[in-house]
């Protein structure tokens, strides 16, 4: 059981397309090393951000930040796997439907779990100097995201898949860039 756990981290690393499409590794226990997946990965969370948080405190005095309790990143954490699966669903079987396209939710929820193996590498980000990599594990954990989605999906073109997996982050961005000019043209009034 423990060997195929790694064999699937290891495909998943290895943006193996074949992961998403043996059936064995979203049966039954599918689901449970999925789940574990995404409470190594929170966990795991918690040393990088504990160095920004030291950043933030020596670089802008923001006083003594404590980061939350593990109890809270882990349910916070198992709440955005269900959003994020959610809105690969909805999204990815209505809004850019497939007639190849026989996934379900679960398939979905698993995809996005195997798809966070890179963001265990954040483990090695022990100080403010490493934070850069959580840039490049981000990016890792994206790509592995749209070629799951991609695979699960039957997509023809990686772009549906792109797009579905990046859409939100490049509203976020959007937003931000839309609100440094309000904020940076009310400081100029």
């Amino acid at each position: 059981m423990f060997r195929e756990f790694l064999n699937i981290i290891t495909k998943s690393l290895k943006l193996d397309k074949t992961l998403y499409k043996e059936n064995r590794y979203f049966g039954e226990a599918g689901i449970y090393f999925a789940l574990t997946l995404i409470i190594i990965a929170s966990l795991i969370s918690i040393i990088p951000n504990n160095a920004f948080l030291d950043y933030m405190t020596n670089n802008f005095g923001l006083g003594d930040l404590n980061s939350p309790n593990i109890r809270t990143i882990i349910i916070t954490n198992l709440i955005f796997w269900v959003l994020k699966s959610m809105y690969l669903y909805v999204f990815g079987s209505i809004l850019f439907s497939n007639k190849g396209n026989k996934s379900s939710f679960k398939k979905t929820m698993i995809t996005v779990a195997y798809a966070h193996a890179p963001l265990m590498f954040n483990i090695v980000i022990i100080n403010s100097a490493l934070l850069f990599l959580t840039i490049v594990f981000y990016i890792w954990y994206s790509i592995t995201l749209i070629i799951g989605i991609n695979q699960i999906y039957n997509y023809k073109s990686i772009l549906k898949s792109s797009i579905l997996v990046m859409a939100p982050l490049i509203i976020l961005i959007v937003y931000t860039i839309y609100q440094f000019l309000n904020f940076k043209v009310g400081v100029l009034s």
